[in-house]
């Protein structure tokens, strides 16, 4: 299962990670989800939640 967020649906960025000698490598960021239990149409669920949207109050944990 990928680690994506339930709420805002971010997930695992890619990009370059740029050496001094400006060599470029494939590498990637993943997101700070967090596993908590929400109210998913009213039954308690565990899932994965971003530290922002937690954060921001965007969910109520049960």
């Amino acid at each position: 299962m990928a680690r994506t967020c339930f709420i805002t649906g971010k997930k695992r960025s890619s990009g370059n990670s740029v050496s001094h000698a400006h060599n470029n490598v494939r590498r990637s960021w993943g997101v700070n989800v967090q596993k908590v239990r929400i109210l998913v149409k009213g039954k308690p669920k565990r899932v994965y939640v971003s530290t922002r949207a937690l954060k921001s109050g965007k969910i109520q944990r049960v």
